[in-house]
């Protein structure tokens, strides 16, 4: 653990420099550059309720509790509880799966608030082996909110049993505190020294889509900047298409090349355009969406399968298209299909085997984020 003194010295220039990375919707007023940076010394958090996409009874606030406790031991100040309900209250907030920018500009005009902490809870199984898998961001205050940082964690039981078992986590409790350890290293190393994600980096060919097409309009080494529309969801999995938005958000800041517009305001142009899709976007409507938000590409696409399993014996699987639409030319740049079940390419003893949806999903976003970012 690195000092509360190097560690908020670190923080100060992190933030510095990663929020003034920000895209200004068309019709927006100029922001002024201290209204887009995190100031210098203690920052104040706000940390929202998780967003639980579980669909089963899940320890939200024992999820959210920890990250206070974490954030609090590592020298951030979190915004009080009473004030944050009484800000949630005056504002109506109801959705804690995203900020918009009205939202975020009375967080910090009106509280001081420097981010918001959001968390999407995608599984929870405390059967044997549990499992568990979410996603969380730290997303900016202010005229233009932007992500800071996101990442995520897919873990199961049985993941590394090892000889014996001696690896094999029984205890639901023991890996909540494993994954929450994995994703709270993530924030500290991020905001100390620039580096996202949990490992990830190089996905294995095995993760690469199916089919696709990339046209040649896209310009190796630009930077775009992307709006992630919901995709459509065809699957059993209620949520799915919520969650693969998260996982392409997640992989595609891995990049260079791509800076992700915050989910939170992708969701408000959709409600203030009254946009209702009809398996997919259309052509007009995503004009719209990147016109007001100031996007070169819009990413969409359909979820066909997103399957997690109970117990040891199963196989996750994911199934999902996507397409990139670039504004400038009103045409599809990229398109793609990709499908995997969690025993790909596995033939001795289940080496290798992936045990959570979260894990392949996330791989399989990053292949494609690494082919069209290329």
């Amino acid at each position: 653990m690195i000092s509360s003194t190097n560690f908020l010295s670190k923080v100060a220039w992190v933030f510095i420099f990663g929020f003034l990375s920000f895209s200004i919707p068309s019709g927006a007023q100029e922001v002024k550059k201290e209204d887009s940076v995190i100031p210098k010394g203690r920052i104040t958090i706000a940390v929202f309720p998780v967003e639980n996409l579980s669909g089963t009874l899940a320890p939200s606030k024992e999820i959210r509790q920890i990250f206070i406790e974490k954030l609090r031991a590592n020298g951030f100040d979190v915004l009080d509880e009473g004030t944050l309900e009484l800000f949630m209250a005056k504002y109506r907030i109801r959705y804690t799966g995203g900020i918009n920018r009205e939202i975020a500009k009375a967080f910090k005009q009106e509280v001081g608030t420097d981010g918001v902490l959001m968390t999407t809870l995608e599984l929870y199984n405390d059967t044997n082996p549990p499992k568990i898998s979410f996603i969380s961001r730290l997303v900016s205050t202010g005229d233009s909110p932007t992500i800071s940082w996101i990442d995520g964690v897919g873990l199961s039981g049985d993941d590394s049993r090892g000889l014996l078992d001696l690896g094999l986590i029984e205890d639901p409790k023991i890996l909540l505190d494993k994954a929450m350890k994995l994703v709270f290293d993530s924030l500290n190393r991020s905001l100390s020294t620039g580096t996202m994600g949990i490992g990830g980096g190089n996905p294995k060919r095995k993760f690469r889509p199916k089919i696709f097409y990339r046209s040649p309009i896209l310009e190796p080494g630009r930077k775009y900047t992307v709006a992630i529309v919901p995709f459509f969801n065809y699957s059993l999995r209620k949520y799915a298409g919520d969650l693969m938005v998260l996982h392409f958000a997640k992989e595609l800041k891995r990049f260079k090349t791509f800076d992700v517009i915050e989910p939170g305001m992708v969701r408000q142009v959709f409600l203030q355009v009254r946009i209702i899709m009809d398996q997919g976007i259309s052509l007009a409507d995503a004009e719209s969406v990147m016109s007001l938000l100031n996007a070169d590409l819009i990413l969409t696409g359909g979820v066909t399968d997103y399957e997690d399993y109970q117990g040891g014996v199963g196989k996750p699987k994911v199934s999902f298209s996507a397409q990139l639409i670039e504004r400038k030319s009103r045409g599809v740049v990229w398109s793609s299909t990709s499908y995997n079940q969690g025993d790909d390419g596995v033939f001795f003893f289940e080496q290798g085997k992936i045990r959570t949806a979260y894990v392949m999903a996330s791989q399989m976003a990053e292949a494609i984020g690494k082919m069209i970012g290329k």
